[in-house]
């Protein structure tokens, strides 16, 4: 099974209420991951795609919803998503 992380997003806001965060990853399907909130209290919801175009378009629904200035992350902070 591949596990390839291709994009990381967050909103740029630190409060444990009000952060979101998204991940886009490939395994077999693609993958899209998004949480509400911070580790304890955070609420996660997680999709599947055929294919990384209709993923890519699930994390722009996202990013656009939530209103805020999300940023895509790179390096190490891209490197780990939420299982």
């Amino acid at each position: 099974m591949v596990n390839e992380l291709a994009g990381r997003w967050w909103n740029g806001t630190w409060g444990r209420l009000t952060r979101r965060d998204g991940w886009l990853a490939r395994e077999v399907r693609w993958h899209v991951v998004a949480k509400a909130g911070d580790s304890e209290t955070g609420k996660v919801l997680r999709w599947e795609f055929d294919n990384e175009g209709e993923a890519r378009q699930m994390v722009r629904r996202l990013v656009q919803a939530d209103g805020g200035q999300w940023r895509e992350q790179a390096g190490d902070a891209a490197t780990q998503s939420p299982r």
